[in-house]
Formats: C-alpha cells, sequence, structure tokens
C-alpha cells in the first residue's frame, strides 16, 4: 500500500482530566468528564467555545458502562455555541479515540473546516469489576472469544495471555522484561499529576513471580502485566493549516512552538486473534499490520526510521502488549524487544523513552479516551508542556493505538514547527 505525505494539520492544545478520579462517587458522570476535558483543552490553545467548526467524539461502550449514546448531542450541550455543531461519534474499542482524530484530520485536510474538537471519553467505575469485563468482552469476536473459552474468567487477560503465548512459542519471552516494563510504567506515572497510579506505592516484589504480591490473573499474565480501565475524558483542538497559521500570528512572540500531525498510519485486521495468529505463522511480526501501521505514519511524516523521534506512546494495555510494539515499531528486530529494555534505551534518559506519563500501565485507561490522550501527551511533549515528563528536545513523538486484539491500529507522529 503506498502512503502519500499527511496535508499538515496542527494541534492547537490539550487537555485531559485526571485519570484517578471516580466521578459517579461525585455524582458526576459522563457528561461532565466531556466538559472538563474540551474547555481545559480550548483554554490550552487560547480558544472561544464559539471557535469549533466540527466535534468528533471517540467512545467505546457508554451505552452498557452509562446507559447513554447519541454523544454528539451530548457534546452540543455543553455549550450554547456547541449547539448545532455537526458532530459525529467514532468506536473502534481501545482505539475509539484515534479514529475520531483521523475522522477530524480528514475534515480539516478536505477544508470543509477549520477548527475540530476531538474528545475521548469512558465512563467504567460505575460498575462491579465483574461486570465491567463482561462489558469489555464485546470487542473480541461473540461466540467464539467472549466469553472466554477454557473457563477463563476475563477476555483481555485471557487474549494477551495467547498473544504471550505465540512470543514465548516463536521467540522465547523471559517474565523478567515484562515485569521491568510494569515497574518502570509505575515510576512513570509518579512523575505525572494526572495519571491513575501516581500515588500507589508497591513492595519491590510486586514486580516478580510473587504469587502472594502478583498473582496470576490469566495464563502467563500477573497482576501487575495489566492495565486498570478508569474513567476519564482527553480533548483535542485540531486546525487546518490557513486557521493555525493566523492563529500563530495573534499569539504572543514567547507562546511557544506550534504542534503538527506529521504523519498516520490506521489499519483494521480480521476480529479474532486466532485467526491473525494464523495469518502471521510464517511471518517476521505477529501483527504484521501493525508493523506496516507504524511504517505507514513514519513515511507520511517523510522519516525512514523509529530513530527519527526522540519518544514513543504505545498502547500498554498489558506489558506483553507494550512488550509486542516494541519489536513491531522498529525499535529491535522481531523478537529482540528484551535488547531495548537490557539496553535501558525506553527508560527515561534513554535513546527513545517509552510512555514517559506512564502510559496505560500507570496512566490509566479509559478505554475512549486513551487514543486522544496519547496525542495530548505528545502535543505536550513537543511543545515542552510534559513537566515531570518531559523528554529534553522532544521535537517528534511516534504514538501506537491499538483496539482488541490489536484489531485496529492506529500510530501518529506528532511534530513541532520551529
Amino acid at each position: 500500500m503506498s502512503v502519500a505525505p499527511s496535508p499538515a494539520v496542527s494541534v492547537l492544545g490539550g487537555a485531559q482530566t485526571d485519570f484517578a478520579r471516580c466521578w459517579s462517587r461525585e455524582g458526576l458522570g459522563l457528561r461532565d468528564m466531556m466538559a472538563d476535558a474540551t474547555f481545559a483543552a480550548l483554554e490550552a490553545a487560547g480558544l472561544e467555545p464559539a471557535d469549533v467548526q466540527t466535534v468528533h467524539v471517540g467512545n467505546f461502550t457508554a451505552e452498557l458502562f452509562s446507559q447513554q449514546g447519541q454523544l454528539g448531542g451530548v457534546f452540543a450541550s455543553l455549550h450554547p455555541a456547541f449547539a448545532g455543531l455537526p458532530a459525529a461519534r467514532h468506536e473502534g474499542a481501545c482505539a475509539s479515540g484515534s479514529l475520531a482524530v483521523l475522522a477530524a484530520m480528514a475534515e480539516l485536510e478536505a477544508g470543509r473546516y477549520d477548527v475540530a474538537c476531538v474528545v475521548g471519553v469512558e465512563e467504567m467505575r460505575n460498575v462491579p469489576g465483574a461486570v465491567a469485563a463482561q462489558h469489555l468482552g464485546v470487542a473480541a469476536l461473540a461466540g467464539r472469544e467472549s466469553p472466554p473459552p477454557d473457563g477463563a474468567a476475563f477476555v483481555w487477560p485471557h487474549q494477551f495471555s495467547l498473544i504471550a503465548d505465540a512470543y514465548a512459542e516463536r521467540y522465547g519471552l523471559d517474565h523478567a522484561h515484562l515485569h521491568a516494563l510494569a515497574r518502570q510504567a509505575m515510576d512513570n506515572a509518579r512523575r505525572n499529576p494526572l495519571a491513575q497510579a501516581r500515588d500507589w506505592r508497591f513492595d519491590p516484589e510486586a514486580f516478580s513471580d510473587d504469587d502472594r504480591l502478583n498473582p496470576i490473573v490469566e495464563g502467563r499474565l500477573r497482576k501487575q502485566d495489566c492495565g486498570r480501565i478508569t474513567d476519564g475524558a482527553a480533548a483535542l483542538i485540531l486546525a487546518s493549516e490557513r486557521f493555525a497559521t493566523a492563529w500563530q500570528r495573534r499569539r504572543a512572540s514567547g507562546a511557544g512552538p506550534r504542534a503538527r500531525v506529521l504523519g498516520w498510519g490506521h489499519r483494521t485486521a480480521p476480529i479474532a486473534l486466532g485467526d491473525k495468529l494464523a495469518a502471521s505463522a510464517e511471518g517476521e511480526y505477529l501483527f504484521p499490520h501493525l508493523r506496516a501501521t507504524a511504517d505507514d505514519a513514519r513515511r507520511r511524516a517523510s522519516l525512514a526510521s523509529v530513530e527519527q523521534v526522540d519518544g514513543l506512546e504505545v498502547h500498554d494495555c498489558f506489558t506483553i502488549s507494550a512488550y509486542m510494539q516494541i519489536d513491531h515499531m522498529g525499535v529491535t528486530a522481531p523478537g529482540q524487544s528484551h535488547r531495548a529494555i537490557e539496553q535501558g534505551r525506553l527508560a527515561p534518559g534513554g535513546s527513545l523513552p517509552l510512555n514517559p506519563g506512564g502510559g496505560l500501565l500507570g496512566c490509566g485507561h479509559p478505554v475512549g479516551a486513551t487514543g486522544v490522550r496519547m496525542l495530548v501527551d505528545a502535543w505536550r511533549q513537543v511543545t515542552g508542556r510534559a513537566g515531570a515528563a518531559q523528554i529534553p528536545g522532544a521535537r517528534r513523538i511516534q504514538t501506537m493505538n491499538i483496539g482488541g486484539s490489536a484489531t485496529t491500529t492506529v500510530s501518529f507522529v506528532v511534530g513541532r514547527e520551529g
């Protein structure tokens, strides 16, 4: 598949809610989260509600968790200036937020509108854990993968344990490397004031094969291998080149650099994990379409390799998903992700820091918000707004957001101008 360079779409501002909050305990919900993130993003961009011309919402399961559909209309209720705007909702499991970003970019690139608001949102802490697991199972193939076979209690730990099995069989797998990724995610979360796990503390043995402090959840995966869902929203203000150029002229000279989406990739594979693994059995990668998505984003950004970005935001819903994406993003040869971990390349201060704000494991995973949150963090990094999680001198960040068992894959390269 050939790709063309991506037209310029600028990121003018972004924001996320505090992922440690349980909104239902405060008598609040989905609409309140959307408002919190949206108005904070507008403030970050120095714009007013009346400047927004089109709206895209990323969400996975509001009907199940919140008994709420028609999320475009929910957005329209947030402010009088939003009433009457074109609005659409996008769903691709955990990649829902990234699909909303792609749709907004397409409208800006086509010249339909000049300013888009993208908000990803999910309420997930308002139901018991077993109910939440059941709701999340709808992203697996019903009747074949969900509910899980063989007596497994949880769909997604079971699915990603199968991915770990496939890695172990094809390349070998040392769980010590997964423990290292979990530990780094929690350490990084402490530098992020909005991370779910910023105040969590663990005994060192919690990142080991200790069955008491780190019990098995499903198959190969233990407690610290598993990301925690949470409530949350994240929002971005995107703009056309025409609007962004005028916007930049209006700002004070010391306002800092402008961020742009330099490239993107998007591919979708058959929903069943077994079908994906069978199709790639003779190939280099478990998920060749994911590798292609990463390559597409870099080609559109006119980058030859991952070495030309300064950091990665990857979808570590489980430690094995982060481990898998290390080699699929091109950091190492296939099956050699452990080398980058051992060499410290992915740690803060390394040559290619991974998830400096904690990722899904540390920051939290409100499913529909995650893809947008990744871009908010990328915008913060390239404009020097990441605080204690800042990668010094970061100019380009690449993201990878996946939905389901790497069924939907979306990658962006975000860079700064000037």
